[in-house]
C-alpha cells in the first residue's frame, strides 16, 4: 500500500518541499544575520548620543538623549524592538538626519539597484560567451587564454580596477567625470558616461568569477555519457552544446550567477565610495562614519537579505532544473 501511495504522488510535493525547506532555513540564517547585525553594531566605538549632540554636549544632555533613543534599556529590549519594527517595515529614525530610515533608504536604494542592474546586463551576457567558448575549446589555445585572462580579472581588487579606470578614463584621457553623479533628467550621453566607470569596475571581477563557474558547469556536462552518445551519433557542436549540454547545467548555471551577482553589492561598497555615486553601499559607509545605528542596521539587513534571495532562487531553479525531482 505504502509503495502504490508513493507511487500516486503528485510530482510536484517533492520539489515543493524542498524549496519550502530552503525558503524556511533562509529566514531562520536572516534571523541569525538580524541578531549578528545588532551585536557587531553595538559592539562599535563611539556612542550614537554623543556624536548626535557634539562633543559641548554635557552628561546630563546625552544621559538624556540616551533615554529618549531607549539606548538605556537592555540589549534584548532593544533587539526586540528593533527586529519588530523591521518586520513592520519601520527600521526607525535616523539620528543625525532625524528622518524615517525607511525615507531615506528610498532615496538611495534605486540608484543601487540601477547599477546592479547595468552591471548584470554587461556581466552576464559576456561572461556566459566566455564560459561557453572556453568550455568547448577546453585544453586548447583559446581555452588557455581564458583562462589565464580570468584568472588575472579575478585577482584584481575592485578598488584598484575603480582606482585605475579614474586614473585613465579620468585624469589621463579625461574621456569620462571621476565623480558618477547623474543629473535628474540626464541625455544619454550623460548617464553613460556617469555609469560607465562604475559599472566596468564592479563587472571586472564579476565577469571572471561567473565565467569560470559557467565552464566547469558546463565542462562536468561535457563529461556525461550522454555527450559522448550524442557524438557518436554525429551530432553538431553547436547544437549539442545548446539543445543537450545547456538544459541539462541550467542549475549549475544559475546558481553561478547568482553567487556572483550577490557579489555586487559587497563590491559596491567600495566602488560608491570611490566615485561618490549616491547609493546605498556609500550610504552604509556614512553611518558607520556617523555612528548613525538605525541607518547602519536597515543598510546591513538590506544587503544579507538581497544576497540570501539571490541564493535562495538559484536553489529553486536547481531544484527544478533537477530531473528526478521534476518526476517526483
Amino acid at each position: 500500500m505504502s509503495g502504490s501511495a508513493s507511487a500516486q504522488r503528485p510530482t510536484w510535493i517533492a520539489p515543493l518541499r524542498l524549496i519550502a525547506a530552503r525558503i524556511g532555513a533562509a529566514l531562520l540564517t536572516l534571523l541569525l544575520v538580524s541578531m549578528v547585525i545588532f551585536a557587531i553594531s553595538g559592539l562599535l566605538p563611539g556612542d550614537a548620543a554623543q556624536e548626535a549632540l557634539g562633543q559641548g554636549a554635557t552628561a546630563g544632555q546625552i544621559a538624556a538623549l540616551r533615554h529618549e533613543m531607549g539606548l538605556d534599556q537592555p540589549g534584548p529590549v532593544r533587539y526586540v524592538r528593533w527586529l519588530g519594527g523591521i518586520v513592520k517595515g519601520d527600521p526607525g529614525t535616523s539620528i543625525v538626519a532625524n528622518q524615517p530610515v525607511s525615507k531615506i533608504i528610498s532615496e538611495r536604494l534605486p540608484n543601487t539597484l540601477r547599477l546592479a542592474a547595468l552591471t548584470s546586463m554587461v556581466a552576464v551576457p559576456l561572461a556566459f560567451l566566455i564560459g561557453v567558448f572556453s568550455a568547448i575549446a577546453r585544453g586548447r589555445r583559446l581555452d588557455r587564454a581564458l583562462n589565464v585572462l580570468t584568472l588575472s580579472m579575478v585577482a584584481l581588487p575592485e578598488f584598484l580596477v575603480a582606482t585605475l579606470a579614474v586614473l585613465l578614463f579620468a585624469v589621463k584621457l579625461r574621456w569620462l567625470p571621476s565623480i558618477a553623479l547623474v543629473p535628474q533628467e540626464p541625455t544619454l550621453g550623460e548617464f553613460l558616461r556617469a555609469y560607465t566607470m562604475p559599472v566596468i569596475s564592479l563587472a571586472v571581477i564579476v565577469v571572471a568569477q561567473m565565467a569560470r563557474m559557467i565552464r566547469a558547469a558546463i565542462i562536468a556536462e561535457l563529461d556525461r555519457p550522454y555527450v559522448e552518445m550524442a557524438r557518436l551519433k554525429g551530432v553538431r557542436p553547436g547544437r549539442l552544446i545548446f539543445r543537450h549540454v545547456l538544459p541539462n547545467a541550467i542549475g549549475p548555471i544559475v546558481n553561478a550567477m547568482a553567487l556572483s551577482l550577490s557579489y555586487l553589492f559587497g563590491g559596491a561598497i567600495i566602488v560608491e565610495t570611490i566615485f561618490s555615486y549616491p547609493g546605498l553601499a556609500s550610504l552604509m559607509v556614512n553611518a558607520v562614519t556617523s555612528r548613525d545605528m538605525p541607518l547602519l542596521q536597515a543598510c546591513a539587513m538590506i544587503f544579507c537579505a538581497t544576497y540570501l534571495l539571490l541564493v535562495l532562487i538559484a536553489d529553486t531553479v536547481a531544484i527544478l532544473a533537477n530531473p528526478q525531482l521534476r518526476k517526483g
